[in-house]
């Protein structure tokens, strides 16, 4: 075997100790053809989910090489699964920048949050979301009902949300600059799940929220590229984020987010109202949707 860059490789470990609970060293593995692996995988749903995870590894450093990009198109093509999410692949190991951001924006939760901004507020609505994010207009009485979450109690739903605003210097929806109020489901899931607004927490929030997406077309797959591309990964091929990398540092974390978002009740990206939630103590509302307890806790991108 080639070379494992570390976020992969560390991804790779992390996997399979998280997922399957061995501990095989990988570079004494042998390989293997893509005829063999579906003479013994059969069932559809973890083909699928085999391309995902060399998909995933493949980004994991922030590049891929065409060689590489074209051995992961040839497991695909052996298991018969097909998936935009190999254009997105086959573009970043071009590097056609635009080309991967375009793929990925396009295929994940972006447009799912315009259409359903459209189908609440019709198109004007649309356009002041649209305009309100590029600091050009506000609503004040949206924000108003924002503001006044500082009023409710500490313990509540709500107050977090009020404090993971203002701690990280956020707008809330309906001030200047901020994120259309469809896109909320974002930051209640900073607070529901505990990942904080650090690179790390945001890699990890973006794999929480691609697990309660499993039932969309792409299984939470671009949710998850979107994540390791804003943040997870080295060299940014998305351009929102900050230079990070980090999912190397917390790739079992990773995997652990994913599975926490997997067993909540509801997909909170599909027109959940967390308004009648607000003022619940976070721990019911937790309860009330199946948020798993972390493993463990502590690390610097856990709200206390």
């Amino acid at each position: 075997p080639g070379w494992i860059a570390p976020p992969a490789r560390a991804l790779i470990d992390a996997a399979q100790g998280f997922l399957l609970g061995t501990d095989l060293d990988v570079d004494r593995i042998e390989g293997i053809e893509p005829a063999d692996v579906a003479c013994v995988l059969e069932r559809r749903g973890m083909r699928r989910q085999l391309v995902q995870g060399m998909i995933l590894v493949s980004m994991a450093s922030g590049e891929s090489s065409p060689l590489q990009a074209r051995a992961v198109e040839r497991f695909a093509e052996e298991l018969g699964v097909e998936t935009p999410a190999l254009r997105a692949l086959h573009h970043l190991a071009s590097q056609d920048l635009l080309l991967y951001r375009l793929c990925v924006l396009r295929n994940g939760h972006m447009p799912d949050m315009l259409r359903a901004e459209y189908a609440k507020h019709g198109l004007t609505g649309l356009a002041k979301a649209v305009f309100g994010i590029g600091g050009y207009g506000e609503d004040p009485e949206m924000a108003a009902r924002y503001f006044a979450l500082e009023s409710l109690p500490d313990e509540t739903l709500g107050k977090h949300l009020w404090r993971h605003y203002r701690d990280n210097g956020f707008s809330v929806p309906g001030e200047r600059g901020s994120f259309p109020e469809v896109g909320v489901y974002h930051d209640l899931s900073h607070v529901i799940s505990g990942y904080n607004a650090t690179p790390e927490g945001e890699t990890l929030v973006g794999a929480f929220i691609a697990g309660y997406r499993w039932r969309r077309p792409d299984h939470g797959l671009f949710t998850l590229l979107y994540a390791l591309g804003d943040f997870g990964v080295e060299g940014r091929p998305l351009p929102s984020g900050s230079r990070g990398g980090v999912v190397g540092k917390v790739a079992r974390q990773f995997f652990e987010a994913i599975e926490r978002g997997t067993a909540l009740s509801i997909d909170l990206s599909d027109g959940w109202d967390f308004r009648p939630y607000l003022d619940q103590p976070l721990d019911e509302v937790r309860a009330l949707l199946g948020v798993p307890d972390k493993d463990e806790g502590g690390h610097r991108w856990d709200y206390a």
